[in-house]
């Protein structure tokens, strides 16, 4: 930094050394200064040094300073721009852009006395403003260029936004600039307006968008890194440095290798936020059981499975590795265990996998088998299980609920044809079962409360969750009631009659099952730790981890800072795909094509609902992902399509058995179809088109 002189100066000019030193020039002067002295193409000018207060305020002559103004501004013909340069403004981690005052087209003496003052005024604390004077440019063409994009992070590009004439109106957000991206060379890669692309050029000619990426590369030489600059063109072609300040707001960019992520083949098992005692219940064994799957597959190797999970919680919502499970956009994966269509690859170990197609079905009719007798053997949860047993009971669900996720993964990549439940024509769905016995028992007017333990396959119609009961649909539309399982196991609520379902769906009941039991088992813990006063009310145990639960209940003490605990996050619905940079979301741009997939149904139209509220009779309802209450509103549609989900998700094989045309993987659908867009649904091809406007008669357009 250049050493003060102990001279009151009135003026410093942009070329002097004193004129690079910000608490003396303000910020954005000291980088103007700067710049010029490294050859950036910057505009004569001087500064008021620190503290610059009202004229009136000063002592002493101010001939240096009408001296100086006489020169830049030749003898007052030429009209001038006052501008604040603030010590606070223009610095590495906040702008401050915006928050002082500049003077445009001052003429005269008088108003340059007016301006100075004015600016002075604006500071936002003693010592802190000084005044930067340059000449008033007749610019061409201006605007503002970000070294870096700010939005995506990434630091090959370079982002131009630019009007005709100088660059205030577009600073001021008074009009919308066309916007240039360009490549760290200038070539350029895209150009749009507000209102979206456009095949017009703009204000600027190419020569003059490769001067700018050259001027941004120089800029981030000078200043050790990307910067926000404001520019513009004189009529003679020339361009000009108005502004530099480093680029406060860069988004941070995803390590390399980061793993794609997305809600995918898992939002349909775990659709809502999940509280940290909801994760450790059942996104840990879904991670071990896939993880356990694609290792026996050979699919991923344990080494990998051990560096990163597979599915992991990200905001509180369950996502998982996309590129592991075969479920990434756009691109042929490895193995589709959750997705398995087309079907999955000859995999290396083709003799074990042999032999596991071959066992599969009598591996998962024995499994089934064995999890109904245990649930028929739990104590009951009223009165008579201990705490022992409860922590027993919480543990053996997540041993359990690993061993099924991994075989209904298996028996989804493995098992093809009807058995599998993966043909048109398929024996029939957990779903289906449980739409069934939901319309049953409430025609027979049995309370909602009680229908999961007269009729435990309804628990495939809603996802898990830790409280008092399950929540069922609100309504259900007309099905048939044949094989619907019933039964009831001591006060567990959960079925283990035979069901006749093909392996995987049987398996997906199973594990329904046994994440109802786990939140009952946890709900029975938080109402006695209530009881006895170590929790303050029973739904902070879904605040606990896993480990605390079993601790307190086997006599340990809970943790202290419990109630001090956020509650269960509403964050957000997470993108389609996506990386992490930190704890930052990163949406993953979409790869070409809309990512549709036909998941059967035939052919239908309707007008598009989204949104909570029940759709209306032939609706085709437009939803992000496939959540298992759903299943109620299938009857009365007329389409259904989904951002994501897989055509063997239990919702698109109880649409196909409904006869409900069904697209999956349609990326964008909320955006592009609003609600009351008439489209047409074809399940068959993957398509959803919208449907013309019907013309209105004589008589309606009177009306």
């Amino acid at each position: 930094m250049v050493p003060h002189s102990t001279r009151v100066f009135w003026t410093i000019n942009l070329d002097d050394p004193l004129a690079t030193a910000p608490d003396r020039a303000g910020a954005k002067a000291a980088n103007l200064a700067r710049a010029a002295r490294h050859g950036l193409p910057v505009l004569p000018g001087f500064v008021i040094p620190v503290p610059c207060v009202s004229l009136n305020e000063r002592y002493g002559n101010i001939g240096e300073l009408r001296a100086a103004w006489t020169r830049l501004s030749h003898d007052g013909e030429r009209a001038l721009v006052v501008r604040s340069s603030s010590t606070q403004e223009d610095g590495a981690v906040s702008s401050m852009a915006g928050r002082f005052v500049s003077v445009l087209d001052v003429l005269g003496w008088s108003a340059f006395r007016r301006a100075v003052d004015e600016v002075a005024g604006s500071a936002s604390g003693p010592g802190t403003m000084a005044v930067l004077v340059q000449p008033q440019l007749d610019a061409a063409a201006g605007g503002v260029m970000f070294g870096a994009d700010p939005v995506d992070g990434r630091t090959d590009r370079v982002i131009v936004s630019a009007v005709p004439g100088g660059p205030q109106a577009l600073v001021g957000g008074e009009v919308d600039g066309t916007r240039y991206c360009l490549t760290r060379r200038g070539r350029l890669v895209g150009v749009e307006r507000d209102d979206g692309p456009t095949g017009e050029q703009g204000p600027l000619t190419s020569l003059q968008l490769r001067a700018l990426a050259r001027l941004a590369a120089r800029a981030a030489s000078v200043f050790g890194g990307p910067q926000d600059v404001e520019f513009a063109f004189d009529h003679e072609g020339r361009l000009w440095l108005l502004q530099s300040r480093p680029v406060t707001a860069l988004a941070p960019l995803p390590p390399r290798r980061a793993a794609l992520l997305g809600p995918g083949p898992v939002a349909e098992t775990l659709p809502d936020p999940l509280s940290p005692l909801e994760e450790d219940l059942w996104l840990v064994p879904l991670d071990r059981g896939l993880g356990e799957a694609l290792a026996t597959a050979g699919a991923v190797s344990r080494r990998a499975l051990r560096r990163a999970p597979t599915v992991r919680a990200v905001g509180g919502r369950a996502a998982a590795d996309l590129r592991r499970l075969g479920a990434e956009p756009g691109r042929r994966s490895r193995l589709r265990l959750l997705n398995p269509v087309p079907p999955a690859r000859r995999l290396r170990v083709a003799w074990l996998v042999g032999r596991l197609r071959a066992d599969l079905p009598a591996l998962a009719a024995r499994t089934s088998a064995a999890v109904d007798a245990d649930l028929a053997a739990l104590p009951r949860l009223d009165a008579g299980i201990t705490d022992a047993e409860l922590s027993d009971a919480l543990r053996w669900t997540r041993a359990t609920l690993t061993a099924l996720h991994g075989l209904e993964a298996l028996a989804g990549s493995l098992l093809t044809g009807p058995d599998a439940g993966d043909a048109p024509a398929i024996q029939g769905s957990a779903a289906a079962q449980g739409l069934a016995a939901l319309a049953r028992e409430r025609s027979l007017g049995r309370d909602d409360a009680r229908i999961p333990a007269a009729a435990p396959a309804v628990l495939a119609l809603s996802p898990p969750v830790i409280g008092p009961a399950p929540q069922l649909p609100p309504a259900a539309g007309p099905m048939g009631d044949d094989q619907v399982g019933d039964g009831l196991v001591g006060d567990t609520s959960v079925g283990v009659t035979p069901d006749g379902l093909p392996p995987r769906e049987s398996l997906r009941l199973r594990i329904r099952w046994v994440q109802e039991l786990g939140a009952r088992l946890a709900w029975t813990a938080g109402r006695r730790l209530a009881a006895s006063g170590a929790l303050a009310r029973a739904e902070l145990v879904r605040a606990l981890r896993f480990e605390e639960l079993v601790t307190a209940l086997e006599g340990g003490s809970l943790p202290a800072d419990l109630e001090r605990r956020p509650a269960p996050p509403r964050t957000a619905p997470l993108p389609a795909a996506f990386r992490l940079a930190g704890d930052r979301i990163v949406a993953e741009a979409a790869p070409p094509g809309d990512g549709a997939r036909p998941a059967g149904g035939g052919r239908g139209a309707g007008p598009v609902h989204s949104g909570p509220d029940a759709p209306p009779p032939g609706s085709v309802l437009v939803v992000r992902t496939l959540a298992p209450a759903l299943a109620a509103r299938l009857p009365a549609l007329a389409g259904l399509v989904a951002e994501t989900g897989s055509p063997l998700s239990h919702l698109a094989i109880l649409a196909r058995e409904l006869g409900v045309p069904t697209v999956v993987g349609l990326r964008g659908a909320l955006d592009r179809f609003p609600p009351g867009t008439e489209v047409l649904v074809d399940g068959d091809t993957g398509r959803v088109d919208p449907l013309p406007v019907a013309p209105r008669t004589g008589e309606e357009s009177v009306a």
